[in-house]
């Protein structure tokens, strides 16, 4: 493994400051004190800033030369709403709030390389820093990007980086094309009739039919998409009743569709908009269906543009130059044998945002597989999004000299 030994050697400061991070969570447009930090630590080494693209972004700009090549590298900032399991000196201090995605690990990895950037000036062109907020279901990078992210500091590619559970620590992962699903979200509202529980005859009951429609929806994926496409379609809430002795005269079914691909989400929409409404039909019931997502638009209200925008993403699609070139600049710090394809997961991005502006290419770093945790974790696994995760710090001098390499090497070409 080929480390910077500059970044190596502050292995040490990297943890206090990613544990100063991950003791101090904020949930998305909130990251007030993590931008704070950011912007302090950035400007203690000489790199001019540029707060507030999307609430609580920043933006760092490192420039050396005269070239006008520029590059942007991007961190998330913010955490989620669950409550630690941890209890090691650097857990949580904010109830209900953790770091269980390692963007404490992403934010800490960034400024590494800044601040070798900075200090080395060893490259011709512009890096810019992207510290994003509410990467979490709030749609931060669409925020930054609606906010001028792209005019005001035009790059020519973007880079990101994520840290991921289950793979052995000192390997990457990045492959061309979609490498995470799109996020869109439903909700369907069943409107029956309802009487008392011992005389279903005089009533029109919801509940059995908003049974049929989560059975029917996996039919969907099992018998009308071809077996090659990859899609999920998932009810995870239903809501009906007040009384064990009253058929409720609605019940309401939410949850998530995912997919890599616009063609299998819209077979998908229509699907379940024809089964909802025939099935329904047959049972003498009325339904309201309501699917969002970001393509098309299909906002006609305050309330579901808030929805829309803080809930779905588009698929996460690496361009096929930005991906190779990746690939090569991991094999340079860890070998090609550690640099592994890419296995596509149906979580989802916003990152994808910023791919659908900009070539680029977002990768996994290795996290491990939960070892490296101090005494006092949680009794569950290592895994993203687990009150029990805990960021490998070992992997933040690699992470920083990923960054530094491939902001070299881009501009070097």
């Amino acid at each position: 493994m080929h480390l910077i030994p500059e970044i190596a050697q502050q292995r040490s400061r990297l943890e206090v400051l990613r544990r100063d991070l991950h003791a101090h969570p904020e949930l998305c447009f909130n990251e007030f004190r993590t931008a704070d930090v950011v912007a302090a630590k950035l400007t203690e080494w000489g790199i001019p800033i540029h707060r507030g693209l999307g609430t609580t972004g920043v933006v760092g700009i490192v420039k050396n030369g005269t070239s006008n090549r520029a590059i942007g590298l991007r961190a998330d900032m913010d955490a989620l709403p669950m409550q630690e399991a941890n209890t090691f000196a650097h857990a949580s201090t904010e109830p209900g709030k953790m770091h269980a995605c390692g963007h404490d690990g992403h934010t800490a990895m960034l400024l590494a390389a800044a601040q070798h950037l900075a200090t080395q000036r060893n490259f011709d062109g512009t890096v810019y820093l992207i510290f994003q907020p509410a990467e979490e279901g709030g749609g931060g990078a669409r925020e930054m990007i609606k906010d001028g992210l792209f005019e005001q500091f035009p790059m020519d590619a973007v880079f990101g980086m994520h840290n991921w559970p289950g793979m052995q620590l000192g390997q990457f992962a990045a492959s061309a094309g979609p490498v995470m699903a799109s996020s869109n979200e439903f909700k369907i509202t069943l409107h029956g009739k309802g009487g008392h529980a011992a005389m279903p005859h005089n009533a029109l009951d919801p509940v059995p039919v908003a049974c049929q429609l989560v059975q029917s929806f996996q039919t969907i994926i099992s018998r009308n998409l071809k077996p090659i496409d990859a899609g999920v379609i998932s009810v995870t809430m239903i809501h009906a009743g007040e009384a064990t002795n009253v058929i409720p005269n609605r019940c309401e079914l939410q949850g998530t569709v995912r997919t890599f691909s616009l063609a299998v989400l819209d077979q998908i929409e229509q699907r379940m908009r024809v089964m909802t409404e025939h099935i329904c039909a047959a049972s003498g019931l009325r339904a309201d269906f309501a699917f969002k997502r970001n393509y098309p638009p299909t906002i006609n209200s305050v309330a579901e543009a808030d929805f829309a925008r803080k809930r779905n993403y588009p698929p996460t699609i690496n361009s096929v130059a930005e991906a190779d070139f990746a690939r090569q600049v991991m094999a340079g710090i860890v070998g090609a044998e550690q640099v592994l394809a890419q296995e596509p997961t149906m979580g989802a991005e916003d990152f994808s945002f910023m791919l659908q502006a900009k070539p680029g290419c977002y990768v996994f770093i290795a996290n491990g597989d939960g070892d490296h945790r101090a005494m006092g974790h949680g009794g569950g696994p290592c895994m993203l999004h687990n009150p029990s995760y805990d960021f490998n710090d070992d992997l933040l001098p690699l992470g920083a000299t990923y960054w530094v390499r491939l902001a070299q090497a881009w501009l070097k070409r």
